[in-house]
């Protein structure tokens, strides 16, 4: 798995809503982190779709290292 630029040194707290899909940044250059701009164009990343299935807070990753794409697994907590 090919991972991104770091774009944050936590996780990124969304209130997610059931059944909508978000699609997270994979290379880490989007300016609207952690959801996909577009940036990653020209690039071997493609956003990655994530469907919430309730309606809750979830953590998506911001440092791009996590083993749990898009979710926030720890890793950027890991030397």
């Amino acid at each position: 798995m090919i991972k991104g630029q770091n774009a944050g040194n936590g996780p990124i707290a969304v209130d997610v809503e059931k059944d909508k899909s978000y699609y997270w940044c994979s290379c880490g250059k989007s300016s609207k982190q952690p959801f996909c701009d577009g940036s990653h164009k020209g690039s071997e990343f493609t956003p990655l779709a994530y469907k919430a299935e309730e309606t809750k807070k979830v953590f998506f990753c911001a440092c791009k290292q996590t083993n749990n794409q898009p979710l926030c697994d720890g890793s950027h907590n890991k030397k």
